[in-house]
């Protein structure tokens, strides 16, 4: 299923801005000594890690300037830092200069991971990422 390039912005917007206020209220509830919100559902139910738990404190780490912890927490945290910094700067390039430069990367995105061997090594990314989490005890 594609997206709009309208439809695919707003979401990349608002997702951002969901990931600004959730790394605004754990930073600040690190700084108190808790985080009272557990927001993993498999692990809240399994009491196993998903393949994305610690992003937010490997983003964490990143925005410190701890580039070894970020990686070593979970690697995805570079990816959804990346996009968190980039994407709302590119979407108001693409609106400023009336260009479509991230829908056309978005496109051919998604083009590329409809051929099934980069879905296949991309799942398999995931899923050493996940057996990696539970290795850890995370």
């Amino acid at each position: 299923m594609s997206l709009s390039k309208i439809r695919l912005y707003y979401l990349i917007l608002i997702a951002c801005l969901a990931g600004y206020v959730w790394l605004y209220l754990s930073n600040t509830w690190a700084g108190y000594g808790n985080n009272p919100i557990e927001v993993c559902l498999i692990k809240h139910v399994t009491n196993m890690p998903c393949p994305s738990c610690g992003t937010t404190r490997s983003v964490m780490s990143l925005s410190h300037g701890n580039f070894i912890e970020a990686l070593s927490i979970n690697p995805l945290g570079y990816v959804i830092a990346f996009i968190m910094t980039i994407g709302p700067v590119w979407i108001i390039m693409d609106v400023v200069l009336q260009k479509d430069t991230l829908f056309k990367v978005y496109q051919r995105m998604e083009a590329l991971f409809k051929r099934p061997i980069v879905f296949v090594l991309f799942s398999l990314s995931i899923i050493i990422n996940w057996a990696w989490n539970i290795l850890k005890g995370l």
